[in-house]
Parts: structure tokens; sequence; C-alpha cells
């Protein structure tokens, strides 16, 4: 692109969300980067003085909050290229063993905290007639782990709107993308990872090999960030920029494991699925 553009990311105190606002500030790009805490402030605001803009936004907050700080921050800039719904968690439990009160505060940081972001930029974006909203989902967006359901579900249900938005906005010159990543060197696996209170004996060899495997995986993932960071620019700057973009081997794996067992099940059973219709 010949101009720069003004980001808006989520969940810029580490992980993928600092690697991309740190992609995106050596391009040249102004970065407004969301974070819970004021004291975390200075020192995103250090990565490039007058271009690195903290605001402090925590995304479970209701939802006139959150346009609050959306607007506040697009005023401030001017205007809005790209809205990055990075910020989120992971939580471990089997789904009988997941609470109530785990299973909302799953959903409200995952799922209906993007969608509070994405109502309150898409005034600015179709006033400008243009943008481009990247949802950070998962592997575990499109392939469902015995240990992760509620994880699982959160993911699944932010593709599925995506999905449902891409159509919606792109008539209007605005794209969506869905970021899938596999295993990323962050934090997701360690201290940034929930997990349930309760536990149900017959679940505990499955959930047991769950912790076992993400415990072994922190800090020895293979994928990098910061080439997850460059990999999303890229495709911002092509003209057909696509709706999902799988990160990682890993990744592509998963897709491809859940798009061989829907074909299977859909040519085992077509018979009986087409046997529903009413008589000629």
């Amino acid at each position: 692109m010949d101009r720069t553009r003004t980001w808006l990311i989520t969940g810029v105190s580490g992980g993928l969300g600092r690697a991309l606002a740190e992609a995106a500030l050596a391009h040249g790009d102004t970065v407004i980067g969301t974070l819970r805490r004021a004291d975390q402030f200075a020192d995103f605001e250090a990565l490039a003085p007058g271009r690195s803009i903290a605001a402090q936004l925590d995304v479970t907050e209701p939802a006139d909050q959150v346009g609050i700080a959306i607007r506040s921050a697009a005023t401030h800039t001017g205007r809005l290229d790209v809205v990055v719904n990075n910020a989120g968690y992971g939580l471990v439990g089997a789904v009988e063993e997941v609470s109530e009160d785990e299973a909302r505060s799953a959903m409200e940081t995952n799922f209906f905290g993007p969608l509070k972001v994405i109502k309150a930029a898409l005034p600015f974006l179709r006033a400008q007639g243009g943008g481009h909203i990247v949802n950070i989902s998962s592997a575990a967006g499109i392939l469902g782990s015995p240990g992760l359901g509620l994880y699982n579900a959160a993911k699944f249900a932010l593709e599925g709107l995506s999905e449902a938005l891409a159509g919606e906005l792109r008539p209007l010159g605005i794209h969506v993308t869905i970021v899938g990543p596999g295993a990323f060197r962050t934090d997701w696996a360690g201290g940034g990872l929930r997990h349930a209170t309760a536990l149900v004996e017959d679940y505990r060899e499955i959930t047991a090999q769950t912790r076992k495997r993400l415990d072994a995986m922190d800090g020895a993932q293979p994928g990098d960030p910061a080439k997850a960071a460059e990999a999303i620019l890229a495709v911002l700057d092509t003209d057909r920029p696509p709706t999902r973009l799988a990160l990682g081997s890993d990744a592509i794996q998963a897709v491809e494991r859940k798009m061989a067992t829907v074909r299977a099940d859909l040519e085992t059973w077509r018979e009986t699925s087409l046997s529903t219709a009413f008589a000629p």
C-alpha cells in the first residue's frame, strides 16, 4: 500500500498481539493497542512514540464502555484501517467439568468481546468505505479437542460470525479474515491458560492428557509469533485477502483433518441424508 495504516489491536501486552503491533510499527504504521492496566501503557508507547498509542480496555466490559473506548481511539487517530481482535485466553476442562460461570467468562472474553469491538468499529469502517477486520481464532476454532470444549465453542462461534460478517461487509469494501494459528511460542499455554476448578473422576485421564500436552508444549511451540505477524501483514496487502488464514503446519493439519472427517461422514451417510425428502 502507498500509505501507512492505522491499526486497533486488542491485547498487546504480549504474545501474538504484541508481535503484530511491533511488526506494524516497524512498517511505519500507527497502532492503537488496548491494555487492561494503565501501568502497561508506558512500555507500549515507548515502542514508537507518537505511533504506538495505548488505550485502556477490558473487552468483558459492557458494550457501551467498549464503544466509548473504540470511538475515542478512532477519533484520536482520525481513521481505522485494520481492527484486530486478539485478546483472549484458553480454558482447559471437560465440558461437564466447566462451571456455568467459567463457561460464560470464556465466551465473554473470546466471543462477545470481539463482537462488541466489531460493532463499535463498524460505523467508522463503513463511513470510510473500507477497512479490514482480523479475528484471531485458533486451530481449535475448526477442530474440537477433548478437554478444550468451551474454548472450542468460543472460537467456533467467532469463526461462524466472521464468515457471515465477511459476506455482509464485502459489498461495502470491508474485508474480514479469520486467522487460525496452531501452536505459537506465546504465553497461551502457560500463564494465560485457565483450568476448570471442578474435576469429574471419569474425565480425569482425558483432561490430564490435555493438561500434560499443553504443559509440555509451553515454551517449545514451533510457531514464531514474529513470523506470524509478518504473514498477517502480507495478506493485508493483497487485492483478495483470504477469509481464513491457517498459520503453522499443525494448523493446516487440523483443517485437513476436519475436512477429511466431514467428507468421510458425508459420503458414508449420503443415502441416509438424501432419503429424508418427501416422495415425488
